[in-house]
């Protein structure tokens, strides 16, 4: 499984807006510096964050994008969903069927349910995280981390 740069840099250049001025923003010209990224990928980016309500532009000279909810109110695993949607969704054998009108393995597949245990635990993890979580540092949000992973994972001897 891979991380793909859309969910890497979606969820910084959410980082970086909670983190800036909460009445002026940031721009996007200012974000692709911040960011090493160019204002043509900044901008999808903030369009696909926007649309999905996580945040709003400011006109003017000033202008720029600022939260449009506090960041304990915006959840990480739905940020990821709206920049590349899930891992795996029930639909994928539908559209994965090798060629045939209907996937060979549809009665009985193993590895569909492997997808969707590893969908329901990333569900779970990500679901308990909040952009106001990954504002502190790095070793508190380690913590923070750690706790939720051993609420799903029992202890090792």
């Amino acid at each position: 499984m891979k991380i793909s740069a859309q969910d890497e840099y979606g969820l910084r250049i959410l980082i970086r807006i909670a983190e800036a001025d909460e009445q002026n923003g940031l721009s996007i010209p200012q974000l692709g510096e911040l960011e090493g990224m160019s204002d043509s990928y900044v901008g999808k980016l903030t369009r696909t964050l926007r649309l999905a309500g996580f945040i709003e532009s400011t006109r003017g000279q000033k202008g720029g994008y600022v939260l449009a909810q506090p960041p304990e109110n915006i959840n990480v695993g739905e940020v990821l969903r709206a920049l590349g949607g899930a891992l795996f969704d029930e639909g994928f054998c539908n559209k994965h069927s090798a060629g045939f009108r209907i996937c060979t393995n549809s009665v009985d597949c193993s590895v569909r349910s492997l997808w969707r245990v590893v969908q329901q635990s990333l569900d779970h993890v990500l679901g308990q995280i909040s952009l106001k979580d990954l504002l502190a540092s790095e070793a508190e949000t380690n913590s923070a981390l750690e706790q939720i992973l051993s609420q799903i994972q029992p202890a090792t001897a």
